[in-house]
């Protein structure tokens, strides 16, 4: 008995083709039509009231859904980066009742009551806070993608007063990352605005 093989009518190439173009055609309609991105059904989901920068939020998220994601995409509070989104980088770090913690492993319906505050919280309006300003006079940043982190960071470091000596500084901040090499700047704008708190 013989068994003969014929070959697809569609080229491997054409289906992978066709497939991805799908694909992409479906995940941008959303994108295309600002339509938020829905959870898959059944998916259990939770309310939760918090304040972000003083102001209260009640939200309903997704039970995977991380305080970053929360922040950026509900929110619109943009200042707080993607970096990693593993927690390695430091680009995420937000206060959460007055703790350094990663926005990106924290989940959101993990912070009924909490408070948050990310670094458009930090300054009084146009008044900057002495960080903010020791950023821009050391000229403690180049890409400025580290920046917001690296800020709210620093000012949990002078808060829980590690800023004894630069390699204090240095340990306490070692959880951010800045790709530029502007960690000597940094230790500077920290030491300066501990100075003068």
């Amino acid at each position: 008995m013989s068994s003969q093989f014929h070959p697809p009518s569609v080229s491997r190439r054409t289906l992978i083709a066709t497939t991805a173009a799908a694909g992409g055609a479906s995940a941008a309609g959303g994108l295309l039509t600002g339509e938020p991105a829905q959870a898959a059904p059944g998916v259990p989901s939770a309310t939760v009231t918090l304040r972000v920068n003083g102001q209260r939020h009640r939200v309903t998220v997704d039970n995977r859904t991380s305080l970053l994601d929360l922040l950026r995409e509900e929110l619109r509070l943009t200042g707080t980066k993607k970096g990693c989104d593993q927690g390695a980088c430091g680009a995420c770090t937000v206060l959460v009742n007055g703790r350094r913690v990663n926005g990106c492993l924290t989940l959101a319906v993990r912070l009924e009551g909490a408070e948050v505050t990310t670094v458009e919280g930090l300054a009084d309006g146009d008044d900057l806070t002495a960080l903010q300003q020791a950023f821009i006079e050391h000229d403690a940043f180049q890409c400025g993608f580290c920046t917001p982190g690296q800020i709210v960071s620093g000012t949990a470091c002078i808060a829980e007063g590690h800023t004894g000596s630069a390699e204090e500084i240095r340990e306490w901040m070692s959880g951010n990352i800045c790709r530029c090499g502007c960690y000597v700047k940094i230790v500077k704008a920290v030491q300066q605005a501990a100075g003068e708190r």
